[in-house]
Formats: C-alpha cells, sequence, structure tokens
C-alpha cells in the first residue's frame, strides 16, 4: 500500500519512530507530542499535512490517559486558556495555509526555537496570573497551534509559576485536546485535512498507543522537571539544525 503525502518507504519509517518518540515523551510528561514530531518530520518532508494526523493523535490520546489525570485538572485555567485560543485559532491557520512548503518549515521551526528558548530562560512570574493573562496566552497559544506547537507557550507559561508536576501533566493534556479540536475543523475549511489525512490517522494509531503506555508507566520514575528541560533541549537543537540545512 502506498504511503499518504507522496512519502517514501525511508520517510515513513522514519516518521514512524519519530512518532513513537513523541508519544512517549507526551505519555510522561503531558507535553512535547506535537512539537517533537513535527520538528521532527520538518527535517525530511513538508510538516503542514501532517498537522492534522497530529492533532487527531493528541485528541485520541487523551482517552488513552483521561482516567488518571481528572483529579489534577486546573479546570479554571484550562478554560480560559481556551477561550483565548478559540480568538486566535480561524485566522492563524488561514495564514500558516498559505505558505509554501519551505516557508512553512522555516516558520514552524523558527517558531519552535523561540519558545523553547523562552521555557529554557527560566523565565518566572512574580506574581499569581488572573483570568485576563490567562486567556491572553491562551490567544499566543493559538497562533502557535497553527504551527502545530500550541502547548509550548502555555508550558513556558505554566513552567513559570508554582504549578505541581501532576497539574502541570494534567492541564496540559485538557488544554492540547480542546484546542486541537476548535483547529481540525478549520484545517479542513483551509484545505490541509483530505482522504491522506485518514489513512495517515489509521497508521498511526498503533504506534501511538504504545508510546503512550510506555511513557505513562514511566511517569514516577523520574524528575518531571528534569525531562521537561531535556526535551526543550532536544526541541531547541532539532529547531537549529532545520533552519541550519533550510538556509544552505
Amino acid at each position: 500500500m502506498p504511503l499518504p503525502f507522496d512519502l517514501s518507504m525511508g520517510q515513513g519509517a522514519y516518521l514512524a519512530a519519530a512518532l513513537f518518540a513523541a508519544a512517549l515523551i507526551r505519555g510522561f510528561s503531558g507535553f512535547g507530542f506535537s512539537a517533537i514530531f513535527i520538528i521532527l518530520a520538518a527535517l525530511t518532508t513538508n510538516p503542514l499535512p501532517l498537522i492534522p494526523v497530529v492533532f487527531s493523535c493528541e485528541i485520541a490520546m487523551t482517552a488513552f490517559q483521561a482516567k488518571g489525570i481528572r483529579p489534577h485538572i486546573d479546570w479554571h485555567r484550562a478554560i480560559a486558556l481556551l477561550g483565548g485560543a478559540a480568538i486566535a485559532t480561524v485566522p492563524a491557520i488561514a495564514i500558516m495555509a498559505r505558505l509554501g512548503e519551505q516557508e512553512a518549515r522555516l516558520a514552524i521551526s523558527s517558531l519552535i526555537l523561540v519558545l523553547s528558548l523562552v521555557l529554557l530562560s527560566g523565565w518566572q512570574l512574580a506574581r499569581p496570573v488572573g483570568r485576563n493573562g490567562n486567556v491572553g496566552v491562551g490567544a499566543i497559544a493559538g497562533i502557535a497551534n497553527s504551527a502545530g506547537v500550541g502547548g509550548l507557550p502555555v508550558a513556558a507559561f505554566l513552567t513559570a509559576q508554582p504549578v505541581p508536576p501532576a497539574v502541570f501533566r494534567a492541564t496540559m493534556i485538557v488544554f492540547l485536546t480542546g484546542i486541537d479540536v476548535m483547529a481540525l475543523p478549520v484545517m479542513a475549511a483551509n484545505g490541509l485535512v483530505g482522504p491522506e489525512t485518514l489513512t495517515g490517522i489509521l497508521l498511526a494509531f498503533p504506534i501511538l498507543g504504545l508510546g503512550i503506555w510506555a511513557g505513562s508507566h514511566g511517569f514516577q520514575a523520574v524528575s518531571q522537571r528534569l525531562f521537561r528541560r531535556a526535551v526543550v533541549l532536544m526541541l531547541t537543537a532539532l529547531s537549529l539544525l532545520n533552519i541550519a540545512r533550510l538556509a544552505f
């Protein structure tokens, strides 16, 4: 069976490995899935058609994790973040969908690099953030989600506050699910969803389930803070590599 999106067998195998690694990270930390997979995909192909596949996977991953996260979700924060994201989702996706392959790869890599550097900076908020602040960060995340990386601004925002690891993980999972549910119909309206998207989803799900299962079982084994920092360092290195390849 030919692979979707005109992928070669080598590209398909590479993306399958990237998907497993990203799912493993999401299962463990609650964030990083889309950004890891998209930046790895950008090294070998146009990532834009893959974003709806990634979003569908992200939504499905919630089913694997919903039972364990329910007591830890900060619903007030999640709802405010999603409200902000709803404001920015439509115009941001409309602009991204009109970029060429090279422009899209450069825009996505640059956005991931900037957000990763914010996370690495150790930025901290001086006082608790209210509803308006959460809505504002949600709007930024809605813009970033046009590139498949809406979780990174929120991860930076939550990391800058004294949020317990379990609450961070649970709230990120709920937010990412909600923002992806918003984005998929808008992507379909802009021509980014088609029959190949469904094929990609069906091929991805078995790999996804295995990665989530493995990552969720390792949640208690390693320091969340150190693990998240390692993920962000990897995103920084991969985005720099992709920008260098596009530049030269």
